[in-house]
């Protein structure tokens, strides 16, 4: 009897030859490293060196998070990705009324260039790559990034990392939004034209599925809606006035890996050969390199349990070989007590410690693309990419992907798959260890770190200081440039690191654009 893949794809016991009848080898896998890149996107992969290693973390206060980051390079992490709490994602500073309650909490506290500052003391940022998950206020981040690192003595064009950046993503799944989608897109063109000019080795973009793989999509609904926002992305880029060869290469995807190790890989796979095409035959990208469906993926947090945590071991190490064997660029491990509580040292060097077997006690890295020509694969692989391309051609009928958000379409998609999953986890036809099958009759009692309350009095009074001793005229003055430029055609992102540099705060520097292009309010259609 077939079981159903998460997609809702048939998988039947047994494979051979004639599940990949007619099937163009040259066609639909080429050479690893060749388009459509079905078998990764370097010619080597991991035969010449492992994935990146990257560990996300950050809490409570910039010194805390500081000394996690140099322990996990000490411990061997060989890129740093950052958590920032909710207040700085939604673009508000500590002391705001809204940010009660919140500071600290799932990520680090940034205010100003002083937090930035001592976020990143002691770390030579020519020598690591650093990813930042932050969305609406990227810009601010990645300027207060460059700022510290001239402060180091470190030029810009030695910097190596990602912000992640995807708004679009916010609307469908999130919710971290700060302005409405036609500001957000043209705030994007801009970071992609400045890096271009500034940064050239920052990859501006990380377009993610994650998020929307953990409010319950699919994972053809993954990578359909995922890709579909690269597309808007491109598009926008494009009506700017850039070359897609001129910004394509720096683009780069976010996604989750699951338990479910073949559909995962499969799905891989998949992505990379639409974004081929489309960036061929849709945008005539002539440089192979804007070709490449480059990405980092995170182990799925909502898979983890709070029953039995340690045995999220086990599903973190099952979902990790997932991603290696999907041909992932960079890799997160989540700690096992991710479930109940931020992770505390402990966990997050198990954590790596698994990235770590995986490249180095395995045999995984020492060919290229271990599961070619498998029947299952490569029979997953179409089924995945023909759910995820009619998915695709919903949301072009719509109009494109902001057209489809203000519809509700893939929210609605999302939240239907969710359900399914739900029901199934009642009714126990999904298993999940330890919650509805396996269970304990008592759980063993686990001390979770907790973040200190006083961080937000103690942001306060650092904000209170540093309003104190700037020079609040030149603050004000690179504010109203800063609108200026909103309000006109120019690059913001110039008059916005004047701002940051004369320590205008996230929550002023965000506060003048909400001026200009107002907030985002979402239609009751969702």
């Amino acid at each position: 009897m077939a079981r159903e893949s998460e997609s809702g794809l048939p998988i039947e016991p047994v494979y051979g030859p004639d599940a990949l009848d007619g099937w163009d080898a040259s066609e639909k896998l080429g050479e690893p490293g060749s388009y459509p890149f079905t078998r990764g996107v370097y010619p080597t992969m991991y035969t010449g060196r492992p994935w990146t290693m990257r560990q996300y973390a950050g809490f409570g206060t910039a010194k805390e998070s500081n000394a996690r980051y140099r322990d996990l390079i000490a411990h061997g992490t060989t890129g740093l990705s950052v958590a920032f709490d909710l207040p700085t994602q939604m673009g508000h500073d500590s002391d705001a009324p809204i940010a009660h309650g919140e500071v600290g909490k799932v990520g680090v506290a940034i205010d100003s260039i002083d937090d930035m500052r001592v976020l990143f003391g002691g770390i030579p940022l020519d020598k690591v790559s650093t990813s930042m998950t932050i969305n609406a206020p990227a810009a601010l981040l990645l300027l207060l990034y460059q700022l510290v690192a001239e402060e180091q003595g470190v030029s810009a064009d030695q910097l190596t990392g990602t912000i992640q950046n995807d708004v679009l993503k916010e609307y469908i799944a999130r919710g971290t939004y700060i302005f409405p989608p036609k500001p957000s897109l043209r705030l994007i063109a801009d970071i992609f034209k400045y890096c271009r000019a500034e940064i050239p080795k920052w990859n501006t973009i990380s377009i993610s599925g994650y998020h929307m793989a953990e409010a319950g999509a699919s994972p053809a609904q993954e990578i359909a809606f995922t890709l579909a926002d690269g597309i808007e992305y491109v598009r926008t880029a494009v009506a700017a006035g850039m070359d897609v060869d001129d910004f394509a290469p720096r683009l780069s995807f976010f996604f989750v890996a699951r338990t479910t190790i073949l559909e995962e890989v499969a799905k891989f796979r998949a992505a990379r050969r639409i974004w081929a095409r489309v960036m061929r035959d849709e945008f005539g990208a002539r440089n192979p390199k804007s070709l490449m469906l480059r990405f980092h993926t995170q182990t799925a947090g909502v898979q983890l349990t709070a029953q039995q945590p340690e045995v999220n071991l086990v599903r973190v190490a099952v979902q990790g070989l997932a991603a290696v064997l999907g041909g992932t660029q960079s890799l997160h491990t989540n700690s096992f007590d991710e479930a109940i509580a931020l992770p505390t040292d402990k966990s997050a060097r198990l954590a790596l410690r698994t990235q770590q077997v995986l490249a180095y006690e395995t045999d995984v890295t020492a060919t290229v693309d271990p599961f070619a020509g498998s029947y299952v694969i490569e029979k997953m692989t179409d089924g995945v990419e023909a759910a995820a391309v009619g998915l695709m051609q919903r949301v072009e009928d719509l109009g494109g992907a902001v057209a489809a958000i203000e519809h509700g379409f893939q929210k609605n998609e999302i939240e239907r798959s969710a359900y399914r999953i739900a029901q199934e986890t009642d009714s126990g036809e999904r298993v999940v260890v330890g919650v509805n099958r396996f269970q304990l009759d008592e759980e063993e009692p686990y001390e979770p770190l907790r973040v200190d309350p006083a961080i937000e009095a103690q942001q306060a009074q650092r904000l209170a200081e540093l309003r104190a001793g700037r020079d609040q005229s030149a603050v004000d003055a690179a504010l109203a440039a800063l609108k200026k430029a909103a309000e006109g055609e120019d690059n913001v992102l110039y008059p916005m690191k004047d701002a940051l540099r004369a320590r205008a705060t996230v929550g002023e520097v965000c506060g003048a654009l909400r001026e200009v292009w107002g907030r985002y309010v979402p239609s009751d259609a969702f």
